[in-house]
């Protein structure tokens, strides 16, 4: 392949991803994730209390951390914060949880998850256990266990390694819940199921009942399926429940808000102004000063700002990413990078060309040149947005991400678009009509003159 058929080849790539990423990222308001400033969300302090006659240390804090992402995670909340605050509360933050009385119950319940042989309990909760299974088993009219009831549970939940929710292991198309326990669980769940079978046994957590599901076989493998009506998302919170387990304090929410989106959309449209009004201004200078260079500079930041949001839309769909305001002032500053590397080709191009070099030999120095001074330049804000994102909680790690991905783009849209492109113009449209292309015109009579000085010396 010769470097002509490449370069072709390079802007056929740039096409390429420039109309993959408008299907990505179109609507951009569906397909881009709005953080918690923008979008709303759920924001709770939990403070932990130790059980009686323990102490909070700073393990219990830290594995009530892990086990609360965990939860978190189940949500689909994309980044969220969670953060310790003091020596006892936790400040939870949740983009787009609309659903507060859900989030709460799955991220603040503490405790105690046990298994408990329904015909051990008394009459009356065997008789509400029954008929909260036969009308369905909501979730908002679970029956709760007598306050100081006495008993003791088959299991707790400390043995359980795992929990799914999916299609039954029969096929039927209805969903089930699947758990695997420890050997120590294992062994005593085997005995328990190998002697009961035929009764039910409630799954309980912190006194209240979640399921009760009949023991079918013994299970002597430690792997449990739990089938019955579940819609998906009874499947997905008893799944949750079953494998973030036990939290080792209780977390009790002291402050609870529901962040509205009005002011967060309202400063999303702002800053949505502000990018466009400065792209628009940016554009109108480099088309000034630059002509038709400049109209190629255009057409890189829109190339640019596709990709980038096309990354985005990508990043969303897997919930990586969710677009905050400091997230946007990361997208607007890498705009002003994306133009500072044009305008080095431009300079860089013009001086090649002062210089008596031939527009194809300028278009490969300089856009060789430009790019290695916007990688060297860039790469350090690269690392301090790296060290940003590595040490920053919350929106601020979305700036730092913003910054860095625009920062790749930038350089990606140099590579296979501007320099491909300004190399081939080169090799034909500038050298017609540079005055079109924005070289100076003292530049060329420089040229001409002293090519016809060289020719004068050769008579």
């Amino acid at each position: 392949m010769n470097p002509r058929q490449r370069n072709y080849l390079l802007l056929a790539l740039a096409a390429m991803l420039v109309i993959g990423s408008w299907v990505l990222f179109m609507p951009p308001a569906t397909k881009i994730t709005q953080g918690l400033d923008i979008k709303g969300g759920l924001s709770v302090i939990l403070k932990a209390t130790p059980s009686q006659g323990q102490t909070l240390t700073n393990a219990d804090m830290d594995r009530a951390i892990a086990i609360i992402q965990n939860r978190v995670n189940k949500l689909g909340a994309s980044e969220a914060s969670i953060q310790k605050q003091g020596s006892d509360s936790i400040l939870v933050q949740m983009p787009g949880v609309k659903n507060s009385t859900t989030a709460l119950q799955i991220i603040g319940e503490t405790g105690r998850l046990e298994f408990v042989d329904v015909s051990s309990l008394p009459t009356a909760t065997q008789a509400a256990i029954a008929a909260w299974v036969g009308v369905g088993a909501p979730r908002d009219s679970a029956p709760e266990l007598p306050a100081g009831l006495a008993y003791t549970p088959v299991l707790t939940g400390d043995v359980i390694t795992n929990a799914t929710a999916g299609q039954n292991s029969q096929n039927t198309g209805q969903l089930s819940v699947t758990l695997s326990m420890n050997s120590a669980g294992m062994e005593k769940w085997g005995a328990y199921t190998t002697a009961n079978i035929g009764k039910q046994v409630a799954i309980v957590l912190d006194g209240v009942v979640q399921s009760a599901p009949q023991i079918q076989s013994a299970i002597v493998s430690g792997n449990t399926e739990i089938t019955g009506s579940f819609t998906v998302d009874e499947a997905k919170y008893l799944a949750t429940v079953l494998q973030t387990g036990s939290l080792p304090v209780k977390l009790e929410p002291v402050d609870t808000r529901a962040v509205g989106a009005t002011l967060g959309q309202d400063s999303l449209r702002q800053g949505v102004i502000a990018a466009l009004v400065g792209l628009l201004i940016v554009a109108v200078y480099l088309l000034i000063f630059y002509r038709g260079m400049g109209a190629v500079s255009v057409l890189g930041l829109l190339v640019f700002a596709s990709m980038f949001l096309g990354l985005l839309a990508a990043m969303s769909a897997f919930n990586l990413f969710a677009l905050s305001l400091p997230g946007i002032a990361g997208i607007v500053l890498t705009i002003g990078l994306a133009a500072d590397s044009s305008i080095l080709i431009n300079e860089r191009f013009r001086e090649e060309i002062s210089m008596g070099k031939t527009y194809r030999s300028a278009a490969l120095s300089s856009t060789r040149h430009a790019i290695g001074t916007s990688v060297d330049a860039d790469l350090v804000t690269f690392v301090s947005a790296l060290a940003l994102f590595a040490i920053a909680i919350g929106p601020v790690r979305g700036f730092a991400l913003t910054l860095m991905l625009g920062i790749a783009c930038d350089i990606i849209m140099m590579v296979i678009f501007s320099r491909p492109l300004i190399i081939l113009l080169a090799e034909g449209a500038l050298r017609k009509a540079p005055a079109f292309w924005g070289i100076p015109k003292e530049t060329t009579q420089t040229r001409v003159g002293a090519s016809g000085k060289r020719g004068g010396s050769g008579a």
